[in-house]
């Protein structure tokens, strides 16, 4: 049996903004269970100009009192392989634990697209499958925890996005409002 979860949501920044806002997004407020992420190898195609990146990310993992017998350490080890298109303005990453799969795997897609109605916003399309190799007739209970868990990080994860667009407006707003070095030299002293 396999769990699937898929969301369509929007941010009102422009799709270089957005695209850039992920690779800054750990850490945040709203992911504190993210313990630490390490770029594994990236490359530019010289031919298409896109950009496939490879990380590895540690996450504090959670668990349901029925489940600490299954596993002894929850903490969960990450590998997110990406793709960005600057030509077509496409970023597409690809999540999925590299431990405890036969309890349960996690497999997550999300597309980064130009808002069709708004050329100003960006469409994030997200899509999960949870699924689980236990017997004794675990499986549907491991997988109703871990949609109902990815659900919540889900919201979590858009949070924490909006948070780093945030202050990314804010740092632009600054840099735009600070004097330049030259209109500072010729501001007279008072």
């Amino acid at each position: 049996m396999v769990k699937f979860y898929q969301h369509t949501s929007s941010f009102e920044h422009a799709w270089d903004n957005v695209t850039y806002a992920f690779w800054l997004r750990y850490p945040n407020p709203f992911a504190s269970h993210v313990v630490g992420c390490d770029v594994i190898d990236r490359q530019v195609d010289p031919v298409t100009g896109v950009l496939r990146t490879t990380r590895l990310i540690l996450k504090q993992g959670v668990l349901p009192r029925w489940g600490r017998g299954l596993i002894k350490n929850p903490d969960a080890y990450i590998i997110e392989e990406s793709e960005v298109d600057p030509r077509t303005q496409t970023m597409v990453t690809r999540t999925k634990n590299l431990n405890h799969v036969r309890v349960m795997q996690v497999e997550e897609t999300q597309t980064f697209t130009v808002h069709p109605e708004n050329s100003k916003w960006t469409q994030v399309k997200t899509e999960a499958r949870i699924i689980s190799e236990l017997k004794w007739g675990l499986t549907g209970r491991v997988e109703a925890f871990g949609i109902n868990k990815f659900m919540d990080n889900s919201a979590k994860a858009r949070k924490g996005m909006a948070h780093i667009l945030e202050r990314l407006r804010q740092n632009a707003a600054l840099a735009a409002s600070a004097p330049t070095s030259a209109a500072a030299a010729a501001a007279p002293d008072c």
